[in-house]
């Protein structure tokens, strides 16, 4: 439990000003007041954001370049290559550039590198494989790329053009490609910086249907196109995690939106064997438990080009087998990360001297590379602590590293404060990526320990979890659920509405759930009102909670559960404090 709860101040003549002028509930006003928006513009403009909201294309460094360099490869009929990642973000990037450049009658494929042979990234021996098939291809990376600058150097050398799209940090030399894509190049005035790898690639995509149009309008098909292209930027833009401001609110609205009227094949099966409806309205929720995890499995399992197939594929036989397929490698990839969490919890206690460590780092030869990440998320969680869990490979005597951060630990800085260990790294600021020599581990251990020691610790305000109001909770109904969520699409940086309610009780014992009884599920009663509520990854509270009996200050988001046809409010416990042992709730 974090006990540790900033409430947002409350103007009781703002709340009653705002809901006036823009007829919404005052538990509505309070939220978007909570959250910066003060007056009724920015509030309308927030919640009405609109497509034309999108910046466009020619605005973002290296993208009319590319655009060109694209339509003269087109026009003189050479074969065109999308070099993509092997998570969801690469997958959707590579399957939306697929698609327009196809449609455009191109000669195009795609390469992905297998995750368990070929890492992550360009490689200097798939330049070389590429060159060799095809000297006058041009080959377009997507979601990578943007510090490959050895591999720059030999496609430059060989004389094959190479254009790069990226979104992820960069180091301070970049690569000498033909063409760079990016939206924080060094000078760059693009407005809106977060975009993940399949927005970056919607906007070349956007840019090129453009030229092949009018130069400012896509013709009537390719305009067609794009609006499928918004569903699948939206499922990368939600799967990798960037912020759903700005953007990528835009996408991902109109994105979700885009799939109940023309979603591919593919992912129309996917939703089939994740059991939902056609005809739901998606959410997130769907995106990042459902369908992002089964497209992961393939990349996780060295199976990438796959869900690529299953994005793009206009036969629905093929459909059908490869989302079975994708289902049963999810179903396969949570078995071992259910292993593996085990040997790392083991491993964790059977040594002691880890524990002032203010990072964990973990080998195992019997890791699998492709699902540590997952793992070392769920540790950082349990331990409250960065954690790098390694993969070790005994041919090569290297290990291959997937990292997750803890209380906004800067993982990209640490990891560059520790480089003289690691062969290579990369990645972000809460994820991250390496690789090691075997023998160099115990000492990057206590390298990264002492640098996260000794880094800048996150200020209380960062470690507290933000509160938008106090309720009661006959205030949560489903009315009041559903205009909240006109705030939504929720995710990174704009979460769902965050509430807390004082002095709850059980109106039943809470009991565990999922595999291994992970999860917790509970029914709260404050007064005369009943709501179900769900704590993921929390099953250890229930003992807790049963031993203390309550009443409780509980910290939550409320939602609409959809089951079987049934829509009832569900509450997602996020905290709880005894009001037995504590005074008054925080602050």
């Amino acid at each position: 439990m974090t006990q540790n709860w900033r409430f947002a101040p409350h103007d009781e003549s703002q709340v009653r000003r705002l809901s006036g002028e823009m007829r919404i509930s005052p538990l509505l006003a309070q939220v978007l007041i909570a959250r910066g928006l003060h007056d009724a513009a920015s509030a309308r403009s927030f919640i009405d954001a609109k497509m034309n909201d999108l910046l466009e294309p020619s605005s973002m460094p290296g993208i009319e370049d590319a655009a060109e360099r694209i339509i003269a490869a087109l026009n003189d009929k050479r074969r065109i290559t999308i070099y993509g990642d092997y998570d969801v973000d690469g997958m959707t990037s590579t399957s939306i550039l697929l698609q327009c450049l196809t449609l455009a009658n191109g000669e195009c494929d795609y390469y992905i590198p297998n995750r368990l042979e070929d890492g992550y990234g360009l490689s200097c021996d798939s330049i070389q494989t590429l060159h060799e098939e095809d000297p006058q291809r041009l080959v377009i990376t997507v979601d990578c790329g943007i510090t490959s600058v050895k591999e720059a150097a030999l496609a430059k050398e060989l004389g094959l053009e190479l254009i790069i799209t990226d979104h992820h940090q960069m180091s301070d030399e970049l690569p000498e490609a033909a063409c760079l894509v990016h939206p924080r190049l060094p000078g760059s005035t693009y407005a809106f910086p977060h975009l993940c790898g399949a927005g970056v690639a919607l906007k070349l995509a956007w840019a090129v249907c453009q030229k092949l149009g009018d130069g400012q309008k896509a013709s009537p098909h390719m305009r067609e196109y794009l609006k499928c292209a918004v569903g699948l930027a939206a499922i990368g833009t939600v799967a990798d995690v960037v912020p759903l401001l700005g953007e990528n609110r835009v996408l991902v609205k109109y994105g979700l939106s885009a799939f109940t009227e023309r979603a591919p094949l593919g992912l129309l099966e996917l939703l089939k064997v994740a059991e939902i409806k056609p005809d739901q309205k998606l959410d997130t929720e769907d995106i990042g438990f459902a369908i992002a995890p089964r497209l992961n499995a393939a990349g996780r399992l060295g199976q990438a080009r796959l869900a690529v197939e299953l994005l793009t594929t206009t036969n629905q036989d093929r459909a059908i087998q490869l989302a079975a397929y994708l289902d049963e490698l999810n179903k396969n990839r949570r078995t071992v990360e259910r292993r593996i969490l085990k040997q790392a919890k083991e491993m964790v206690d059977e040594n002691e001297d880890w524990a002032d460590h203010a990072t964990l780092v973990l080998a195992h030869a019997d890791w699998h590379p492709g699902v540590i990440g997952i793992v070392a998320n769920r540790v950082a969680e349990h331990y409250e602590k960065p954690t790098v869990m390694i993969a070790l490979d005994a041919n090569s005597q290297t290990g291959q590293g997937s990292a997750r951060s803890f209380a906004g630990f800067d993982l990209h800085a640490g990891f560059t404060g520790c480089s003289e260990h690691l062969i290579r790294y990369g990645g972000h600021q809460a994820a991250a990526g390496l690789k090691i020599a075997e023998d160099k581990i115990e000492d990057f251990r206590l390298a990264f320990a002492e640098f996260a020691a000794s880094a800048p610790q996150p200020s209380d305000e960062e470690l507290q979890m933000r509160i938008d109001a106090e309720v009661c909770l006959n205030e949560i109904t489903k009315q009041s659920v559903q205009e909240l969520d006109r705030l939504g699409p929720f995710g990174q940086e704009n979460p769902r509405p965050q509430f807390v309610a004082t002095r709850v009780d059980l109106a039943e014992p809470p009991r565990t759930m999922g595999e291994g009884g992970r999860h917790l599920s509970l029914v709260f009663q404050q007064h005369k009102t009943k709501i179900r509520a769900i704590a993921f990854g929390k099953g250890e509270w229930a003992s807790q909670m049963q031993e203390d009996g309550g009443p409780f200050s509980i910290s939550f988001a409320p939602s609409i559960n959809k089951f079987r046809g049934f829509e009832n409010v569900q509450l997602h416990l996020k905290d709880w404090i005894s009001e037995k042992t504590t005074a008054s709730i925080p602050s």
